[in-house]
């Protein structure tokens, strides 16, 4: 394989300047250096397993309309920007990689299991409309008659065919294949410090003492983005892990169709969905829980979800139960992504994109490139750079 040749002989020489280095190979550092080289630009991705990351664990819904939540409307437009690029990107993507994501136009429904829970996706519904999205309001009977599966006290639901799916391990596996076909080079090793050289970022120093040097570094470190050492204390990122537990449970063939789109549910305050896949996998989480660092996968977590899906969807636990993981998302202060330019010349933020991250993916991809080759954020990311979390004398700056 191509990973094993470039771990032992590296076709970089460290002393070459590439014009982008990404820090980090998740889904979002793989997209923004696969644009990247498709712009012409010479780029590196350090990254210890490049398609790791958040996205190993992620459901991977593409729920811009059923996860808006209060407070978050300017977040909104860039999730429905991205949800509207990504039947293009994954048809670019698959046949520049040669191989399937998993992308499913299925839909989503959003139940309510008692009188609470309705009052509540009511509220939902009422923000979904004043927001100039597309929902509709089901009755239980109905619900149920568009999954049969489905417990017998739900109270009702919304239709929001508008929302989909994607395999995020799949998409990253797609993505680490179109960045090698398009010249991007790894170096499989952890980045330890950035380097910084006239009050300029210039590269990093990787874990096992290589030096990777850049015109343009992109910090896209998920969760981890804060920890590199060598960032200046003004454009350190504020992201935070918050950890998911999610279950995987496979789909014999005697009880296909099992569900026919994405189910999620607030049960006792607790948020649950499930995904299924058409290869027979079903996808069950997640929880979200401030643990900083902690990825221990708990038996009260499997228990919350089983206890909470078995409520929504009672002949889940008659399914084999294949896997459990637990992932830490990058959280920001105001549950949006930084992205672009800091305050630093030479180094751009692509993180703290939380739990939209595979949602994020396209429009991510598209911004960063324009960042990279223009030096400017595109309309639609303006609101997200990573001075709005800039120092008070800034802000202050700003205000003269």
């Amino acid at each position: 394989m191509q990973s094993s040749r470039t771990d032992q002989h590296p076709r970089t020489a460290p002393t070459e300047i590439s014009d982008v280095l990404v820090v980090g190979g998740g889904i979002i550092g793989l997209v923004i250096a696969w644009r990247a080289a498709q712009r012409g630009l010479r780029t590196v991705v350090a990254d210890p397993e490049p398609g790791g990351g958040a996205a190993r664990v992620a459901a991977g819904m593409l729920a811009a309309v059923t996860e808006l939540h209060y407070g978050e409307e300017t977040l909104l437009g860039l999730n429905l920007a991205s949800a509207a690029r990504y039947p293009a990107f994954v048809a670019e993507l698959e046949e520049a990689a040669g191989q399937d994501t998993g992308y499913r136009a299925c839909g989503t429904l959003a139940v309510a299991l008692d009188a609470d829970d309705r009052a509540h996706l009511r509220e939902l519904h009422g923000l979904q409309q004043r927001s100039g999205l597309t929902s509709e309001w089901l009755s239980g009977r109905e619900c149920r008659r568009l999954e049969p599966m489905l417990a017998p006290g739900v109270r009702g639901g919304l239709r929001v065919d508008g929302d989909h799916q994607i395999d995020p391990r799949r998409l990253a596996a797609a993505l680490v294949t179109a960045c090698e076909r398009a010249g991007v080079l790894f170096h499989r090793a952890f980045a330890s410090r950035l380097t910084v050289v006239r009050d300029r970022a210039t590269g990093v120093v990787l874990e096992d003492g290589g030096v990777l040097t850049a015109d343009r570094t992109v910090l896209a470190g998920g969760s981890l983005s804060g920890k590199l050492a060598g960032l200046p204390s003004d454009v350190v990122p504020p992201v935070r892990p918050v950890k998911g537990q999610v279950l995987r449970l496979r789909v014999p063939r005697a009880y296909a169709p099992f569900l026919s789109r994405s189910v999620r549910a607030v049960v006792r305050g607790s948020h649950v969905y499930l995904v299924p896949r058409e290869n027979g996998e079903l996808v069950v989480g997640a929880t979200s829980e401030e643990q900083g660092w902690d990825t221990t996968v708990t038996a009260g977590g499997v228990y919350e979800l089983l206890r909470d899906a078995h409520e929504l969807v009672p002949g889940i636990t008659e399914l084999p139960f294949t896997e459990a993981s637990a992932g830490l998302r990058p959280g920001s202060p105001d549950n949006a992504p930084l992205l672009g330019p800091t305050a630093l010349p030479g180094l751009d933020l692509a993180t703290g994109h939380y739990r939209n991250g595979v949602l994020l993916t396209p429009v991510t991809g598209d911004a960063m490139a324009d960042v990279l080759t223009t030096g400017e954020l595109p309309e639609v990311a303006r609101p997200f750079t990573p001075r709005r979390f800039s120092p008070a004398p800034a802000r202050q700056e700003q205000l003269a």
